[in-house]
């Protein structure tokens, strides 16, 4: 029997961008309020990761998208091997 996946290459796929990390104490989380801040554990130059799932794709950086001001996007700097995983 063929098979045929060239049906799922159209299928939407969430993918989650991961750009740290924030761990407060409970106190600290019930104390929260509208523009309260939460320190991550990385910095703006860091690169942030790319997951479908738990599984980690890609890393990038953060950037502006070139098309719409204040639309943020991502620049892939690593992508692990994905190819053939659909094929």
């Amino acid at each position: 029997m063929p098979s045929n996946t060239s049906g799922f290459k159209d299928v939407p796929i969430e993918v989650t961008i991961s750009v740290g990390t924030a761990r407060p104490t409970v106190k600290e989380l019930l104390s929260l309020d509208e523009n309260a801040i939460l320190t991550l554990d990385r910095r703006i130059s860091d690169p942030v990761e790319l997951y479908i799932g738990d599984k980690l794709i890609a890393r990038g950086e953060l950037q502006e998208a070139d098309d719409e001001t204040g639309q943020l996007a991502v620049r892939l700097t690593e992508v692990s091997g994905l190819s053939g995983a659909a094929e």
